[in-house]
């Protein structure tokens, strides 16, 4: 299932991805440090929204509270919230 996640307090604008059975797929950045969003893309590929959430939840990008990864973690948790509420 695919879903969008409209970001807060970073450079990119949003983020999209699919969850399939539990996992992090195809994720895509809107905006933000080409390079960085890329690689964060890949590195997550695969993995499962509770392991998203352990290695990248609280990263935050110089004085800012939050950051793309950050960003990334809330939106595959939500995902995961609405999903399993039907």
């Amino acid at each position: 299932m695919q879903f969008q996640y409209q970001t807060r307090g970073t450079c990119a604008r949003g983020i999209t991805f699919e969850l399939e059975d539990g996992k992090v797929k195809n994720v895509r950045f809107e905006g933000g440090c080409s390079g960085n969003t890329q690689g964060v893309a890949r590195l997550v590929e695969g993995l499962t929204v509770e392991q998203v959430q352990e290695k990248l939840a609280g990263i935050r990008c110089g004085f800012k509270s939050t950051s793309c990864p950050d960003q990334l973690a809330k939106a595959v948790a939500a995902a995961a919230k609405q999903v399993s509420e039907g």
